[in-house]
């Protein structure tokens, strides 16, 4: 456990491309949280998950966070924040080591196995985000989750790597350093989400949180109760308002009224019978307003919620995992963009697996969060998931990050392992 809990205090900020969101709260001596503040507005500067204007997306980071501290009336420093963007990737590393066979396996074993794991891990230009040991296997066999007290010839675990390119990180420290604010700690929004909204046996068993944010739809799988795949692809729910804005001649801001009231992602029979408005952009008479079948509105945005469960898919099948490809690997929704209606039935059908909506649930911590009803939504369940990030967190001290070409400032990755270092 890392030295939050030796805290009173914490902060997530979940930095998207519709919106920045920064959660204050309090962490008592049993770990329990309870919400101070919050704030929230819409980003400016931030496309696809990346940072385009870095003085608009410092203002859209300071207004959040200074909205969450005049709630708390607490000051914030530091923050847990969200890495997100289209080129979210995940590798995993193996490693193994010889056992006496005559003993059984012990702390020593695995804290040797582990350090060989992440000894010389190669980033190739990325940021690692995450440095996870998710799964060991004695002597080429069935996996295990915990091999203490085990028999064996050789003892094998696997480690996650969760990158994104380096530049990605760097135009997001930069915003961080504009709004004086430190990175206590990091997470993939997909990983942050699973944890607030997946249950335990979803988690063990095997689920796939879909997490569609506005610019990006970001991607995590868990399995024995550990992530085991990360990944991303650049289309959000913004694209799809997009394309309705462009199609029916509208503003953006009209198009996603229009999705929120009429929207769905897929036709029915009685979608051609009901009329629905159209106000053409720039023009504000209302006698100019058009007036369509709500057929056509649908006929816009089904193409792009299948476009985007068909990307999914394809990652998913390229991913090698095979128990991504079982129909029993449950699919969990989530994100401001699973609230349009009829998008678990088109997920279900492209993805052929059993599909939910999730909401922030996994919030045994919480002790308040009845009290935030807006903070239950989806489209918080990233942030949500950085606070409960805390007291999952299992990540391990890399013993060399390897760059090419090799990083000659040295100082980032330092800093963050000298934090590590403190902490285990």
């Amino acid at each position: 456990m890392n030295s939050f809990n030796r805290q009173t205090s914490i902060a997530a900020l979940d930095i998207g491309s519709s919106k920045v969101c920064c959660v204050i709260a309090r962490v008592s001596r049993n770990q329990k949280i309870s919400i101070a503040g919050y704030g929230y507005n819409a980003s400016k500067g931030i496309k696809n998950g990346i940072i385009t204007d870095i003085k608009q997306a410092t203002y859209s980071v300071c207004d959040a966070v200074e909205a969450a501290e005049q709630m708390a009336n607490e000051r914030v420093e530091r923050v847990i924040v969200n890495i997100s963007g289209d080129r979210i990737k995940s590798d995993v590393k193996t490693a193994t080591i010889g056992l006496n066979k005559t003993k059984p396996i012990t702390e020593n074993e695995i804290n040797k196995v582990i350090a060989k794991g992440i000894y010389k891990i190669n980033v190739e230009n990325n940021e690692l985000i995450h440095c996870l040991p998710i799964g060991y296997s004695l002597d080429s066999g069935e996996e295990t989750h915990d091999p203490r007290n085990l028999y064996g010839e050789n003892l094998s675990v696997n480690v996650l790597l969760g990158k994104v390119p380096d530049i990605t990180f760097k135009n997001l420290k930069t915003v961080l350093d504009n709004s004086h604010l430190e990175i206590a700690e990091k997470a993939l929004s997909p990983y942050a989400s699973g944890l607030s909204c997946l249950v335990n046996d979803e988690k063990e068993l095997g689920a796939t949180v879909i997490d569609i944010g506005g610019g990006t739809t970001s991607i995590a799988s868990f399995k024995n109760g550990q992530p085991i795949y990360f990944s991303s692809v650049g289309v959000g729910s913004n694209n799809v308002t997009n394309d309705i804005a462009w199609g029916l001649t509208t503003s953006f801001a009209h198009a996603e009224r229009l999705k929120t009231l009429h929207g769905c992602a897929f036709l029915t029979s009685q979608d051609q019978n009901e009329i629905i408005n159209v106000y053409t952009m720039g023009e504000e008479d209302d006698s100019l307003i058009k007036y369509i079948p709500k057929s056509e509105l649908i006929g816009i945005i089904a193409p792009r919620v299948e476009e985007t469960f068909e990307l999914v898919n394809k990652k998913l099948e390229d991913s090698g995992i095979k128990d991504l490809r079982s129909s029993a690997h449950r699919i969990v929704l989530t994100g401001g963009g699973s609230q349009l209606s009829g998008i678990r039935e088109v997920a279900s059908y492209i993805l052929d697996k059993q599909v939910r909506l999730g909401h922030p649930r996994n919030i045994g911590n919480i002790l308040d969060i009845s009290n935030y009803p807006i903070l239950q939504t989806p489209s918080f369940s990233t942030v949500i998931g950085l606070l409960l990030f805390i007291f999952n967190y299992t990540e391990r001290k890399p013993g060399k990050i390897i760059s090419k070409p090799v990083n000659v400032e040295g100082g980032r990755f330092n800093k963050i392992l000298s934090w590590l270092k403190q902490n285990f």
